[in-house]
């Protein structure tokens, strides 16, 4: 039996190709630590995204293909994802411990946007990843009612507040410092400067990703926060209708003006399952997703099914990924969340250079 080497093991994980990125681990610097000692394997597998399924089958890919390899008598393999921090806007400073930032941003209201936002986020934290989510709509905050979380913030050096936490995921909103049924009648600059606050005044610890739950439209508050906050990119979500795209395309052309890469499309609602057939019909009509996609050449990061059960779990507390874990709703939330992270993992450069830093002026 011929005397395995490290040349001919990474010649081995060379043959191993991420489909999601178009490339083998190797080349993309997935591959660490890599030894070889009297037929005695060992590396690292570290994509740059959580482990999610789809990174764990390229992992398993890796094994069998070390295993493989003349001369290996053994395979010691270690799966464990190297996030890094991806650019932001140009002129912008990252959050101190926060690698990327994600906005979840739709055109209008009643698409279903905190839905993803928090399935999202979820399922991040279920592959393994550092999360928080930041309600950033201050006038209809409904975050702490989807993660069944009340009480105040505490504080533990009378300066900074201490997120609420539920299944794994760090929360802030301005939810959990008043009565859930208080309107806030503020003008838009107080409502700016609680955002501000609530996200730099937040002791958020280390985090692989920060998802902001955006307010609704493309007004002065979403425009502000688009420009501040140090965004990683935005998901853009909408339901399948013209009307409800219309307003997503605005949503897609003000990350545009900003200097915020759009990461990819989640198109809600695409379509209702029967709960007694399992019979699939498109309420909102069908393929605007994919049209948005196409036109704009970003990614149509899934499609999420119009289901009675993700809006009940949502309204118990309980939202689908961790209410439902082994569900194919469940499971198309963890697909979008992977899909995502690659959109990230794979702008290591800063695509502020692409857009100007334009300030829109209100007519």
């Amino acid at each position: 039996m011929a005397e395995a080497t490290e040349e001919a093991v990474r010649e081995a994980l060379a043959g191993v190709e991420d489909p999601d990125f178009g490339a083998d681990v190797v080349t993309l610097g997935f591959i660490h630590d890599l030894s070889v000692n009297n037929g005695q394997v060992r590396f690292t597998f570290g994509p740059d995204t959580p482990l999610c399924p789809s990174r764990e089958a390229v992992a398993e890919r890796c094994r069998e293909a070390a295993t493989g390899v003349d001369g290996v008598t053994e395979v010691e393999m270690h799966a464990e994802a190297r996030i890094q921090a991806h650019q932001v806007q140009q002129g912008v400073q990252l959050m101190e411990g926060v690698k990327n930032v994600v906005a979840v941003a739709s055109g209008k209201g009643g698409v279903g946007k905190s839905t993803v936002a928090v399935n999202l986020a979820l399922g991040l934290a279920r592959c393994g990843a550092e999360v928080g989510i930041l309600d950033a709509d201050i006038y209809g905050p409904s975050i702490p009612r989807m993660l069944g979380i009340s009480g105040k913030p505490s504080s533990q050096d009378g300066k900074t507040l201490e997120p609420k936490e539920a299944f794994g995921v760090r929360a802030m909103s301005i939810g959990f410092l008043i009565d859930e049924e208080t309107p806030m009648v503020w003008r838009g600059p107080m409502v700016i400067q609680a955002l501000e606050q609530l996200l730099g005044d937040t002791n958020w610890g280390e985090l692989d990703y920060l998802i902001v739950d955006m307010p609704p439209g493309t007004g002065d508050t979403q425009l502000t926060l688009s420009q501040k906050v140090p965004l990683t990119g935005s998901v853009v979500v909408s339901t399948p209708q013209e009307i409800a795209l219309l307003d997503a395309r605005r949503g897609y052309q003000m990350f545009q003006k900003v200097g915020v890469p759009t990461l990819g499309i989640v198109e809600n609602m695409a379509h209702f399952i029967c709960p007694e057939c399992g019979h699939e019909t498109g309420v909102f009509s069908e393929g605007g997703g994919e049209k948005f996609a196409a036109d704009y050449d970003v990614p149509l990061l899934g499609s999420i099914p119009l289901d009675p059960s993700i809006r009940e779990q949502s309204d118990s507390g309980h939202p689908t990924v961790v209410a439902d874990p082994d569900s194919r709703q469940a499971e198309t939330y963890l697909a979008v969340a992977s899909a995502m992270t690659v959109e990230i993992a794979k702008r290591g450069q800063d695509q502020s250079q692409q857009f100007p830093n334009i300030s829109i002026q209100a007519d």
